[in-house]
């Protein structure tokens, strides 16, 4: 797209979510800009209305953009998410109609790595647990085994997804806490990579037996779908704790409950859950788990981070350029 085009039309781009006024403020250098300045989510038909006439959109890690969608708004060229998962965007279907869709990787890995370490440790040691249980009133004395957890030092780490955030994490259990390391991956490390962390490369029911602390961060999609179940809970040791800064729907929430309920695995941290923001009524009626709402990123550098790189994607892609972190880089340039 030439520059005498641009200056004829500027594009228009839509912001379907509350996001900092700078970002905004650095869209509307570029384009014709409206947004939709609150934290509520848009209905399909909303979102749809909102796009008409539109040539890009930014999104949160939450907005469906199906076939249906792309069908009906199609002057839509550039799908830009601020999350790293991206499972509420079907790509193929994007591709086929040469929309172009980016996510946000990278810029949030260190400071996931550190929330998914935190829930281990909250969760292991019974922070949350322990809290409640001062605030009711309940601490009247000390006693040699009152609140007793797990340690985190010199116990087994297991990690189910060792890309970006799975190796940060890794690194602060290793390096940080002298924990051994086993972990499951669709593709297996380099040799060089498993050497540096001292890694054990196990099939998943060897990962379930072996790990103290199962943190999860494989992303979500059909063949991830309830990946933890019931059957895997119960290969798990009962003093193990399950950590999930994944995707909802990666655990079987309903069988994670029940698991916690027999005490049949000592505790969970859970960031994500299956339907949120719908929580199961069973994982808010046991004691042993940590309850976040999806805020493992949620610093605010790294929230400001993600917003830029996805309004920098919106920028790259509606002026004929390659944006830095494209899902679909095939579609370029665009139509």
């Amino acid at each position: 797209m030439s520059d005498d085009t641009l200056n004829a039309r500027r594009p228009r781009v839509f912001v379907a979510r509350r996001i900092f006024p700078e970002v905004v403020a650095q869209l509307r250098e570029h384009f014709d800009v409206s947004t939709h300045d609150t934290d509520e989510p848009l209905s399909r038909d909303e979102l749809i209305a909102r796009l008409q006439g539109c040539d890009g959109v930014f999104v949160a890690g939450t907005e469906p953009i199906d076939a249906t969608l792309l069908a009906a708004c199609p002057t839509l060229r550039a799908v830009c998410s601020m999350a790293v998962g991206y499972n509420n965007i079907d790509v193929p279907a994007a591709t086929a109609r040469g929309v172009v869709v980016s996510n946000a990787p990278g810029v949030l890995t260190e400071t996931t790595a550190d929330f998914g370490f935190a829930l281990m440790m909250a969760t292991a040691r019974r922070i949350t647990e322990a809290e409640q249980y001062l605030r009711a009133g309940h601490w009247k004395q000390w006693s040699v085994d009152g609140m007793a957890g797990a340690d985190i030092h010199g116990s087994t780490l297991g990690i189910l997804g060792m890309g970006r955030i799975g190796q940060a994490i890794a690194r602060r259990g290793v390096h940080g806490f002298g924990m051994s390391l086993v972990y499951h991956n669709r593709s297996r490390l380099p040799a060089e990579d498993e050497a540096a962390l001292g890694a054990r490369y196990l099939d998943l029911p060897g990962l379930l037996k072996a790990a103290d602390h199962l943190v999860i961060v494989v992303p979500y999609g059909p063949t991830s779908h309830h990946l933890i179940g019931a059957a895997e809970l119960a290969l798990m040791k009962p003093s193990a704790t399950l950590i999930n800064v994944a995707r909802g729907g990666v655990v079987d929430d309903a069988a994670l409950a029940q698991a916690l309920a027999e005490r049949r695995i000592a505790g969970a941290g859970l960031d994500v859950f299956e339907g949120e923001p719908a929580v199961h009524p069973g994982l808010l009626e046991v004691p042993n788990v940590v309850l976040t709402p999806h805020i493992a990123s949620a610093s605010l550098p790294t929230r400001l981070a993600m917003c830029q790189l996805a309004a920098s994607n919106l920028r790259a892609a509606l002026t004929g350029q390659a944006p830095p972190t494209a899902l679909n880089p095939e579609v370029l340039p665009l139509r």
